[in-house]
């Protein structure tokens, strides 16, 4: 072989990996502070039989953000104008950042969501009233979201931790990522803004699981 037919050799083998690399990456959506709501505490902070003002779709199908707000009060501080999320649950979440923990005198840890048993809770304060949760002050850990048909193409399983790895300047690898898988899922990374800044990760970035 000579030294042409080894470069077109070379080429032809970049070219056809190049598509197996983008089917590898996965889109990040990045998550603020918010609460989810169960319908008894939605009417206890905004009124009897009171409906939540959809706002804004989000990625993952049927869930989305709400015109609404609350404040979060704790032992040393608040936090005003947290975002509702939408549609209400069985039980009150609110998922807040690590450095909220100092403002509020919490000591939430990372959880998965709805895994709130032992949880602390919180007092949500809105236009109506106010409720002290007995749990589920959390923050979120970072986990992906996909499908069956995603996690086959990927070779993951619900349930199994991956790392991923960010590109840029400031890229590098997050590990303990959760992968939840449901067969309404929307393939994206959920990441928080502490995490996101971190590595100059954006909603327009993608990442790439590492196993």
């Amino acid at each position: 072989m000579d030294k042409y037919e080894a470069v077109m050799k070379l080429f032809l083998e970049m070219v056809n990996t190049e598509p197996q690399k983008e089917e590898q990456r996965v889109p990040v959506g990045v998550s603020n502070r918010h609460v989810h709501l169960s319908r008894e505490d939605l009417e206890s902070l905004f009124g009897k039989g009171y409906e939540l003002t959809r706002m804004k779709d989000l990625s993952q199908p049927g869930q989305y953000a709400c015109k609404e707000t609350v404040t979060l009060c704790g032992p040393k501080g608040a936090i005003e104008k947290v975002r509702i999320l939408g549609p209400v649950r069985s039980q009150t979440q609110v998922e807040i950042l690590a450095a909220d923990c100092f403002k509020l005198g919490a000591k939430a840890e990372p959880k998965m969501s709805g895994e709130l048993s032992g949880t602390p809770g919180i007092t949500l304060v809105g236009p109506k009233g106010s409720v002290q949760t007995k749990e589920g002050l959390i923050i979120a850990q970072r986990h992906i979201h996909m499908t069956p048909a995603d996690a086959g193409r990927f070779g993951v399983c619900d349930g199994q931790t991956v790392s991923i790895q960010a590109d840029g300047i400031r890229g590098g690898v997050f590990g303990h990522v959760a992968i939840r898988v449901t067969e309404t899922s929307g393939l994206e990374c959920h990441i928080d803004t502490e995490e996101a800044n971190a590595m100059g990760i954006t909603c327009s970035s993608s990442v790439v699981i590492v196993k």
